[in-house]
């Protein structure tokens, strides 16, 4: 639990350090209200880097770079769940994280 909780503070310091910049970024939209931008991108990288400090054997599914590795442990990982909000300046925003165990 304490590895999911500093991974999300630090994907989550990252997207809020950039909120007051984020009429800079590029948006791209992946589908019909679907919005990414290199801050989510930049998070999830934050996160499983952290993550992988702890447990290098471990597996990912992540929002922006899908899965990586294979294990039956397997981080599944939002960096920013609220895009949208965060685009247009809102900041109510969160990083999701939760680990799968054997598929449970």
């Amino acid at each position: 639990m304490n590895t999911a909780i500093k991974a999300a503070r630090r994907g989550g310091d990252l997207a809020v350090r950039q909120l007051n910049r984020v009429h800079e970024l590029k948006v791209e939209n992946k589908g019909v209200n679907d919005f990414v931008t290199r801050v989510d991108r930049a998070a999830e990288e934050k996160i499983i880097e952290t993550i992988r400090e702890y447990y290098p054997n471990h597996a990912f599914l992540a929002e922006e770079s899908g899965v990586t590795g294979d294990s039956d442990h397997v981080w599944i990982i939002d960096p920013l769940d609220g895009t949208t909000n965060f685009i247009h300046g809102v900041p109510v925003f969160a990083v999701s994280i939760a680990l799968r165990i054997k598929g449970r």
